[in-house]
């Protein structure tokens, strides 16, 4: 397959993006951009056309794929009636970096769902990932555009090797906006459960005088035992080949003086923040920010670069576990593979 590879990044052409939806329609799959990640999108509706997402992707068909729509009259098509504190969730972070589980119609096939009877549901606030939903017409199942266990794409320069060849058409818009997937919620028990943090945190949520709870899956691995209620939950994800570590203390320097001592004498890489940078003892360093947000923006990025390195270990300077520093704690837990030191 000869993939079609349309450059928006210098400018917005709408001509463009419609004629890339009609590989929608068609059946055909495209790469996306949106302002969390890239998404990899089939029509949502086309049980044939989502299965070979998985097949590009090398996804295991119990991770069921996000739904992107661009109104809300789209959502009523596909999911049964949300109750009050669902509407609300609705209402207030869509269009946004957010995605909510809802009881799916028998319109969304088994194929997205993962075989269950809810689907994650997501109104991008990207114009181009908007606009593509609207001229194809129809719901995008898309997930990340990443080989599974790879992080997660936020630029086409990172991507484009894994997938030229495997879908129809690529759109470039440059780098995202966010960089980390968008947040995934369920309401249980008249509560919201996070199952997977992004930018709409925990906090943002209870603004809304709303209770909410974590779910154990987030900084703990998956125990097996329950059935995937959202991407990101139960598979080795984010991960560069290279072993990673990170290292964390509320303390900054005991922080430092701990990965230099566990660098002393190995072919390591250390990714701090900017400011740590000139405290490391080694040669090889990636600057990841200051903010959490900085971080969040370039962290799948760099995750990616790690592997140019050879060398035989990656240290990461962690962070808090609040805010928007739950979800970077949740990513780089997997990229890490739960190799994790607090001190």
């Amino acid at each position: 397959m000869k993939t079609k590879y349309i450059n928006l990044k210098e400018e917005y052409n709408e001509e463009k993006i419609k004629e890339t939806a009609k590989e929608i329609v068609a059946g055909n799959l495209v790469i996306f951009p949106t302002e969390t990640v890239y998404g990899i999108g089939a029509n949502a509706l086309n049980s044939e056309a989502c299965k070979n997402i998985f097949k590009a992707k090398g996804r295991a068909g119990d991770n069921p794929l996000i739904v992107h729509v661009n109104n809300f009259d789209m959502i009523k098509q596909i999911i049964e009636e949300p109750n009050e504190l669902e509407k609300k969730l609705l209402n207030t972070f869509c269009p946004g970096p957010f995605t909510i589980i809802l009881k799916a119609k028998s319109i969304i096939p088994k194929s997205v769902t993962a075989g269950l009877d809810t689907v994650g549901i997501r109104m991008p606030s990207n114009k181009i990932a908007n606009k593509l939903i609207e001229y194809a017409g129809v719901p995008i199942a898309a997930p990340s555009a990443n080989v599974s266990g790879r992080p997660s794409g936020t630029k086409i320069e990172d991507i484009l090797k894994e997938f030229d060849g495997k879908v129809s058409a690529i759109i470039d818009a440059g780098m995202v906006d966010i960089g980390l997937e968008s947040t995934v919620v369920r309401v249980i028990d008249n509560k919201v459960r996070i199952l997977r943090p992004g930018k709409i945190t925990k906090e943002n949520i209870e603004k809304l005088g709303i209770e909410v709870e974590i779910d154990k899956n987030i900084l703990g691995k998956y125990d097996g035992k329950e059935k995937v209620l959202s991407p990101g939950m139960k598979y080795r994800h984010y991960a560069p080949n290279t072993k990673c570590m990170m290292v964390y203390s509320k303390n900054e320097d005991a922080m430092v003086n701990k990965i230099n001592e566990l660098i002393t004498g190995k072919n390591a890489l250390v990714v701090c923040r900017d400011k740590n940078f000139d405290k490391y003892d080694t040669k090889n360093k990636i600057k990841m920010g200051n903010s959490l947000e900085k971080m969040a923006h370039n962290i799948f990025s760099i995750l990616r670069q790690v592997d140019k390195y050879d060398v035989d270990i990656v240290l990461i300077e962690g962070m808090e576990k609040d805010g928007l520093g739950l979800a970077l704690n949740n990513r780089l837990l997997r990229a890490c593979e739960y190799n994790y030191l607090e001190i």
